[in-house]
């Protein structure tokens, strides 16, 4: 992988508005307006609130870097890559990478205002949880924009990822708790890498419907691997036209 070519790929990535807007500046508004709405000065509300924002700004911002291989793709962009030394496994890391990136600023901006701004306390090992646990949770979020941007086209990108983000962010339980779901509902949200996300964090501020870490892990863990598979096949079968 070239190390060029990713510092490339995530300055060009910060100079979005729309990054700035949905990754940075939107989960922060949402999570004071929340706490104002919703907390009643109880902390253990805006502790779930804090990692409910945190993942939903982490999970924007590993979905947003796919949008830039539908363009790319478009434009015959990654037919001339081919050409140069950078190999298809580069470029995908490069891409998948470049998501995490992009994700690091929200797991760190949400939970820094939680603790200045509205007194959340935890100790380390759960801040390392809110933290670089959620911003390691988001890995299937990046392959899967990763996977839209390969299918996907430059016209539809634009709804297929708010329509991905908005749903996992939904029906995972990060913007609807899951216990004023519908049976039917909370079933569908307990398959869905998103509810896994939010429980990654969740444990460290409540222990009320949260699950084992460990399982949250395993199946994160499940969806990456499925995920990897199918981008990487994905773009074999690009390359094969070529």
């Amino acid at each position: 992988m070239s190390f060029g070519y990713l510092f490339l790929e995530v300055r060009r990535a910060m100079r979005s508005t729309r990054f700035l807007i949905f990754s940075l500046a939107f989960p922060v508004l949402l999570f004071l307006l929340y706490v104002g709405i919703f907390a009643n000065g109880d902390k253990a509300a805006v502790g779930v609130l804090m990692v409910n924002m945190t993942s939903f700004g982490a999970l924007s911002a590993a979905l947003f870097a796919g949008g830039r291989v539908a363009v790319e793709r478009s434009l015959g962009w990654q037919r001339q890559l081919r050409l140069t030394p950078l190999s298809g496994s580069g470029y995908l890391a490069a891409k998948g990478i470049t998501g995490m990136l992009l994700a690091l600023p929200a797991v760190i901006l949400v939970p820094l205002v939680g603790a200045v701004a509205e007194g959340v306390s935890l100790d380390a090992e759960d801040w390392l949880r809110v933290t670089v646990g959620i911003w390691l949770a988001v890995i299937p979020f990046a392959l899967i924009g990763l996977l839209i941007g390969q299918v996907g086209t430059t016209e539809s990108m634009q709804p297929i990822m708010s329509m991905t983000m908005m749903f996992m962010s939904l029906i995972g339980g990060i913007f609807i708790p899951i216990d004023s779901m519908p049976g039917w509902l909370s079933q569908i949200a307990h398959v869905l890498p998103s509810y896994w996300l939010g429980q990654v964090g969740r444990g460290a501020v409540t222990s009320h419907l949260s699950v084992n870490l460990g399982q949250a892990v395993l199946v994160l863990a499940g969806w990456a691997a499925v995920l990897g598979v199918a981008v990487v096949r994905r773009y074999r079968r690009d390359s094969a036209r070529v």
